[in-house]
């Protein structure tokens, strides 16, 4: 009975759970998965990793980037590990996500736990992302080919107002700030003319989201070949692929706008002899765009209506048939726009976007990439049984280049005149000349070249049946060094990202069910002082498999399988060993932040004066002072968790705590050294100083059930997580202003207590000192009781963005009924804010307005209003608040895919070995209180639903 009871109470719970839901795709248990320089029985792993088989995955979920989703999948990754961004390696080499498609993967591990990466050394202290592609196995030739085409939807787009409405209202902000309209503004006659159509080009009303310059839709298709096959002397796998879309834009040269892709991968894995085999890849990517000239997307968000007073095109019709001149200038033009108009300008504007788009010509980017690895292994078990030696080598080289095309075009403003009724242009304005070029230029070129080799000695023997040791000597290098060369004004070599680490590990586990793993790694640092550039990173885990202990076994029949592990690692790394120069430039320095220099230059010196100020010269000044015990940044971590399946397997759960700590973060010393080393010169070194803490809980349940002859599987991935300033080098006005306490994302900012109602209220309110302020703007509250507002009386109002958000989770659902299957996966968040503080929001200026100003304080509207007082000149109201906070709460439904699979015995007298057809929708929907604000982009390309049909056949 109490059996019964626990086997109730833990469905409950897991349904409970799976009500939010997903997970991993069913694998064997004694399947083997990638981890750093090795493979582990799935069974073996102690925590701190998660795995994806893709080639599963595929069958029922098609993608194109290697990483699609995978928060849905995996625990714990929301685009990077625990909050921080991870080493991304495909086939154990540092490379870029994007130069792997889903179909030629086989699986993807995550490694997050530090004991888990720490072979990698310093490059992987934040978590690493295994991607493994596909192989040749022993079997006949296969021929498998994939083909895809669907159609991306744009979800919205902004709202703004017409041209009329605009100039209304921005006459009204400047009546507010008490400027004549008569002066910056708009006449009523232009208005009402405009509003009424008269003559759209002397009265512009511009839509740039309407049907003349934009597709309802746009698409993509793509073609991939697989050639598989071998024998146990060699196996191979090839993929060869193509993939093209091309865009929203109808207009002018970026009708033309296209991608294209062509790439070509080969496996190939050899026996050369019985105690030798080795390995080769080489893979080949060659990409080109085409774009026309002209930021439209970027034009969106900036042009008003009615294109700052003038029209993008001016019709020639309508010039004075009387004006000889102006049909000279017709005549001389190279840029007659469909025969019917010339481009129009000012001299304030002499180009835009539109006449960009029509005349400036295009940019083609090439780029080429080229990939291959070497390997060889060999079973050295008639030296000593169980050892063998692994190497292998890589060079990995991509370059990419522009050729652009651009030719000078000349624009004209009109003089409009009325005559007889009707309007005619009597006179044109050039600004700009027309030019003529017939050749392309090279106007960027890069190149990026990664080198690695690796080396290492294993062992692995079973001693009696029960004790398995295993153990690795291993050391890895690897560099990767960028160049660019813009606009052909010469070359520019920068600092390569360097790693080099030796590491040790070596592991015991007792019939499967008491396991002990050390590993640890010799870190070598460039960017630190000599005598400091060396480390030792040690770590320790434990795992032990407590179903296989008899008192579960005996009261807890339910539990198929349950391990416990935990571990404790202190992992030394430079990612962070990075810092800025002493002119407070944003530009990032990593190396000889030890080192401390002088300068007398423009940039970094300073000026004296004498002759009673009235001349004088640069001075050397101090730029930093040196620290030869600057060190490595340790990150300090204990991982629990836990692992199993229960009821026959029919549910399958981890879990994993983690506490990480992040010492040693670089600082100035603001509150160590006295202010007089700063000021004229700064003599303050870079020390270890920060220290951050990550804490959270991961977890994945998954639930495999039959009903009839209806199989599904419904899971859930989920992270609580929060991060914490532990020490910060800083000096805040007032204590609650201090970052240290908070949440690294913390987002501080003014609480409001909504807008001012009369200027009665503003006179008997604290002093507001962000502008002159007026019935209408924004009320803060002194948080202080100084009786001043200013910037010390922000307050910590959440942690800001997605990806901060305390709770992060993912879905996936399969169910198959006989050769049909449906695969859906979503995604969300909770308990992070947002600010509406983009463009479309904080209208100034004479910048576009949205239809958000629609609901502004006037005195007619003051107790209604949902947005301040138009202004021209206040910056006052635009500052990150209460007003303009939201929760970023919400729930993406990322994908449906339904699949049929044709039954193979339709296939038997065919060349045909199998098809599968499908249809799929991606991004489809957005569950949120602010949806219309997450799907709508400002001053980029929109969001888009993507709608694709596929088949995969067989042969």
């Amino acid at each position: 009975m109490m059996n019964k009871n626990i086997k109730t109470c833990c469905v409950l719970a897991a349904a409970f759970l799976l009500s939010m839901a997903g997970a991993h795709a069913q694998e064997k248990q004694d399947s083997l998965v990638n981890v750093a320089f090795r493979t582990v029985a799935k069974d073996d792993l102690l925590g701190g990793v998660s795995t994806v088989n893709v080639a599963e995955l595929l069958k029922k979920n098609y993608a194109v980037g290697s990483l699609d989703n995978l928060q849905s999948l995996v625990s714990g990754y929301t685009g990077n590990i625990w909050g921080q961004a991870p080493l991304i390696l495909v086939d154990g080499i540092p490379r870029r996500a994007t130069d792997v498609r889903m179909v030629e993967v086989q699986s993807i591990t995550v490694l997050k736990g530090a004991s888990a990466v720490v072979l990698y050394g310093s490059t992987a202290a934040k978590g690493a992302v295994l991607i493994t592609t596909k192989r040749g196995s022993i079997k006949p030739l296969t021929i498998d080919v994939r083909a895809n085409t669907g159609l991306f939807v744009p979800k919205g787009y902004p709202k703004y107002l017409n041209s009329a409405d605009y100039m209304t209202l921005y006459n009204e902000a400047l009546t507010n700030d008490g400027i004549p309209t008569s002066g910056a503004g708009y006449s009523q006659d232009v208005i009402n003319n405009t509003r009424a159509g008269t003559n759209p080009y002397r009265y512009p009303d511009v839509d740039f989201f309407s049907s003349e310059y934009l597709k309802k839709t746009y698409f993509r298709s793509d073609l991939t070949t697989e050639v598989s096959g071998g024998n146990d002397v060699a196996r191979y796998y090839t993929n060869i692929g193509l993939t093209y879309n091309n865009s929203l834009v109808k207009y002018g040269e970026q009708k033309n706008n296209n991608d294209f892709a062509f790439n070509v991968r080969g496996n190939v894995d050899m026996n050369i002899a019985k105690w030798l085999s080795a390995s080769a890849d080489a893979v080949a990517i060659s990409t080109s765009n085409y774009v026309g000239r002209g930021n439209f997307w970027g034009a969106t968000s900036t042009v008003a209506p009615n294109f700052n007073r003038f029209s993008p095109l001016i019709p020639i019709s309508m010039l004075d048939p009387n004006n000889p001149a102006l049909q000279t200038i017709v005549n001389n033009s190279n840029h007659i726009i469909d025969g019917k108009f010339l481009l129009g300008g000012q001299s304030t504007n002499p180009t835009n976007v539109f006449s960009d788009m029509l005349a400036a010509g295009y940019i083609k980017t090439k780029s080429s990439t080229f990939l291959y690895n070497l390997n060889l292994k060999a079973d050295l078990g008639s030296i000593l049984k169980g050892l063998s030696f692994k190497t292998g080598t890589s060079m990995d080289y991509s370059s990419l280049y522009s050729e652009g095309y651009t030719l000078p075009y000349a624009t004209y403003r009109p003089t409009w005149s009325t005559v007889n009724g009707q309007d005619i242009i009597t006179a044109l304005e050039r600004f700009g000349e027309d030019k003529n070029s017939t050749n392309e230029f090279v106007g960027r070129s890069t190149y990026t070249q990664t080198m690695s080799f690796k080396s290492q000695f294993d062992y692995d023997r079973t001693f009696a049946q029960d004790h398995q040791v295993k153990a690795t000597v291993l050391g890895w290098w690897y560099k990767t060094q960028f160049s660019s060369d813009i606009d052909n004004e010469g070359g520019s070599d920068y600092q390569p990202i360097l790693n080099t680490n030796l590491g040790f590990q070596a592991t015991y586990n007792f019939r499967k069910k008491y396991y002990v793993d050390f590993s640890g790694a010799l870190v070598h640092s460039a960017k630190l002082p000599p005598g400091k550039r060396d480390a030792i990173s040690p770590t320790v885990t434990l795992g032990w498999r407590i179903s296989e202990e008899k008192f579960v076994k005996d009261n807890l029949s339910f539990i198929d399988n349950f391990k416990i592990n935990g571990s404790y690692a202190s992992v030394n790394q430079d990612l962070d060993v990075t810092g800025y120069r002493a002119n407070n430039t944003a530009e990032p320095v990593d190396y000889y932040l030890y080192q401390g220099y002088y300068s007398n230059t423009a940039t970094f010196g300073g000026w004296y004066q004498w002759r009673d100020n009235v001349a004088g010269g640069r001075t050397t000044l101090s730029g930093q002072a040196d620290n030869r015990d600057l060190t490595f940044i340790k990150r300090n971590e204990f991982r629990f968790g836990f692992d199993g399946s229960l009821f026959k397997n029919l549910i399958s759960v981890e879990a994993n705590y983690f506490s990480q700590t992040t010492d040693g973060l670089l600082a100035r010393g603001l509150t160590i050294y006295p202010s007089y080393f700063s000021g004229s010169g700064d003599f303050r070194p870079w020390i270890n100083f920060g220290k951050e803490k990550h804490t959270g809980f991961d977890f994945a349940v998954n639930l495999n059930n039959k009903i009839g002859q209806v199989h599904y599987s419904l899971g859930v991935t989920g992270m609580f997580y929060k991060s914490n300033v532990v020490r910060r080098d800083e000096t805040p006005e007032q204590d609650y202003l201090a970052r240290t306490g908070k949440p690294l994302d913390a987002y501080f900012g003014f609480i409001s207590e909504g807008l001012f109602q009369s200027q009665a209220e503003i006179d008997n309110s604290p002093r507001q000192t962000f502008g002159a302020v007026k019935p209408g703007d924004i009320k803060y509250k002194d948080v202080n009781g100084d009786g001043t507002i200013d910037n010390r009386d922000q307050v910590d109002l959440g942690r800001n963005g997605w990806a901060a958000a305390p709770f992060n989770y993912g879905v996936n659902l399969t169910v198959k009924w006989k050769n049909l299957s449906l695969f859906a996966l979503g995604a969300g968040n909770t308990g992070a804010i947002g600010f509406k503080n983009s463009s479309y929001y904080w209208v100034g200026g004479s910048t576009k307005y949205s239809e958000i100003v629609q609901g502004r304080w006037t005195e007619a509207t003051k107790n209604s209003a949902t947005y301040p007082r138009l202004t021209t000149t206040s910056n006052n109201n635009f500052r990150n608040s209460t007003y303009w906070m939201y929760k970023t709460n919400r729930f993406d439904v990322r994908r449906v895919q339904l699949t049929y699979d044709f039954k193979s015995e339709m296939f038997l007298k065919s060349f045909v070995h199998g098809l599968s057809v499908y249809v799929q929708g991606d991004n489809l929907f957005v569950f949120s209180k602010e949806r219309e604000l997450m799907e709508t982009n400002i001053g980029t390309a929109p969001q888009t639903r993507f709608f694709n049909i596929g088949a995969k056949a067989s042969f």
